[in-house]
C-alpha cells in the first residue's frame, strides 16, 4: 500500500479559504494527492486530477496512477479514488514504475466521453520516450481506460515554419545531432531548426503539457518539445483522442516548460517556466490574439520582490483554473515540488489579477473567493 502523508486538521471543520503551500486535507484528513494536476468543472462540480505520489524519491515515478477529487466550492475536496491506475503488466506502456506526469481531463460534448492526456515515459527509459498518453472514460471520475501512447504529429510539418525547413534532414545533419549534449535545459548550441525535422517520421517529442478547449469547442494539446527547447501547440481531432494534423512551433530555443493557458477578452495568455529541473525559477507570461500565434513574451507575471518572484513563490505552474459563474475570475495553480519526498509536494493556488489587461498574481498567506468581488 502506498504511504500517505497525514497532516493536522488545523482549525477543524470545513475549509473556507486557500492557504498556499500548507498541507491541504481531503475529506479523510489526508493531504490531497493530485500533483501536476488540472481541474475540470462538470455539472456544477469541480474535479481535480493529478499524479498520485508515494513517499521518498520513488514517488517521482508512477506507482499508483492518476488520483481524482471532487469539490462543490474549491476549498473542500472529496477523495474519489484512482481515476487511471497503472498496470501490473510489465509490457504495458503505463506499467507500474513508469513516469506519468501532468494529467489533464477535458469533456467532449460530441462523444459524451471524458478524455485524459498526460506526459508518459515508459518504465526504465528515463526521459527519452517523450510520449503522450491518452485515456478515456464514460464518467468524470472514471475509471479511465488507457488507449494508447505515442509521439504526436507523425508525418506532419508545423504550420508556421518556412518551406525550406519542411524537409527531412540530410545525412550530415542527421549524423551531427547524436553528438550534441542536449540536457533538457538551455545550451548555446541548441539546434533550433533540426530536431522537429529529425522527428518528422517518428512523431514530435512531448513532455510537460496541458490541454485547452476554446470557445468553439476546438481542443488543443500544448507541450514542451524538441528536447524541451520549443513549445508546440497542436489542435486535436473532433474526438479529442488524436492530433488533427495541424500544429505550430513557438519560441524555438527559448526553453519553456510547465505550460498553463487561459483566454480573456479574445486574447490567449500562456504561463510557463524556465527549464531547471525540480528547482523553481521565474515564471513567464506570453500573449497572442490567435492560439496559433504569433506569440509575444511579456515578462514575469509574479507580483512581489526578490526571491518570491525569482522562484514563482517556490513553485511551478500547472494549470489556470477559471472559477465558474464569476467573470474574470481565474486561479493560478502551481506545484511546490519535493523530489526527495514526492508525496509531500504542496500546492500553491493564487488569485489572478489584471494589470493593464495582463494576468498577474502575487502572494497571499490566505485568501478566499471573495477576492474576486473587488478585484
Amino acid at each position: 500500500m502506498p504511504v500517505e502523508l497525514k497532516a493536522r486538521a488545523g482549525d477543524g471543520g470545513e475549509l473556507s479559504s486557500f492557504r498556499p503551500g500548507e498541507p491541504w486535507l481531503d475529506n479523510h484528513g489526508v493531504h490531497i494527492n493530485a500533483h501536476g494536476g488540472g481541474v475540470l468543472f462538470h455539472h456544477g462540480v469541480y474535479h481535480w486530477f493529478g499524479e498520485h505520489k508515494i513517499a521518498g524519491g520513488a514517488g517521482n515515478a508512477a506507482h499508483v496512477g492518476v488520483h481524482v477529487y471532487s469539490s462543490p466550492d474549491l476549498y473542500n475536496w472529496k477523495d474519489e479514488g484512482i481515476a487511471l491506475a497503472v498496470s501490473d503488466d510489465p509490457k504495458s506502456d503505463i506499467a507500474r514504475g513508469c513516469i506519468l506526469e501532468r494529467p489533464k481531463v477535458i469533456f467532449n460534448p460530441r462523444t459524451k466521453k471524458f478524455v485524459m492526456w498526460f506526459h508518459l515515459e515508459p518504465r526504465g527509459a528515463g526521459y527519452s520516450g517523450a510520449r503522450s498518453g491518452v485515456a478515456m472514460a464514460d464518467h468524470v471520475a472514471g475509471p479511465y481506460q488507457f488507449l494508447d501512447s505515442f509521439r504526436p504529429n507523425v508525418g506532419v510539418w508545423p504550420e508556421n515554419v518556412p518551406a525550406e525547413f519542411k524537409c527531412p534532414l540530410p545525412p550530415e545533419e542527421a549524423a551531427f545531432i547524436p553528438g550534441l549534449d542536449l540536457p533538457g535545459g538551455p545550451v548555446p548550441y541548441y539546434p533550433k531548426q533540426l530536431l522537429f525535422r529529425r522527428d518528422f517520421t517518428i512523431g514530435q517529442m512531448a513532455r510537460d503539457m496541458t490541454l485547452f478547449v476554446d470557445d468553439d469547442g476546438s481542443a488543443y494539446h500544448i507541450y514542451t518539445s524538441e528536447a524541451n527547447g520549443t513549445l508546440h501547440i497542436s489542435r486535436l481531432g473532433d474526438d479529442y483522442l488524436k492530433p488533427a494534423g495541424k500544429f505550430v512551433r513557438i519560441f524555438p530555443g527559448r526553453f519553456h516548460e510547465a505550460p498553463a493557458i487561459m483566454k480573456r477578452d479574445g486574447r490567449y495568455f500562456l504561463i510557463s517556466s524556465d527549464c531547471t529541473g525540480w528547482s523553481a525559477n521565474p515564471a513567464r507570461i506570453s500573449m497572442a490574439k490567435n492560439i496559433f500565434g504569433p506569440w509575444e513574451e511579456l515578462g514575469n507575471p509574479c507580483l512581489g520582490a526578490g526571491e518570491q518572484i525569482a522562484s514563482t513563490f517556490n513553485s511551478q505552474s500547472t494549470f489556470i483554473l477559471p472559477v465558474a459563474g464569476l467573470k474574470d475570475a481565474f486561479i493560478f495553480m502551481a506545484d511546490r515540488w519535493n523530489p526527495r519526498n514526492a508525496i509531500d509536494g504542496r500546492y500553491v493556488w493564487l488569485p489572478v489579477e489584471f494589470r493593464h489587461g495582463v494576468p498577474m498574481f502575487g502572494w497571499h498567506d490566505e485568501w478566499d473567493l471573495s477576492y474576486f468581488d473587488h478585484s
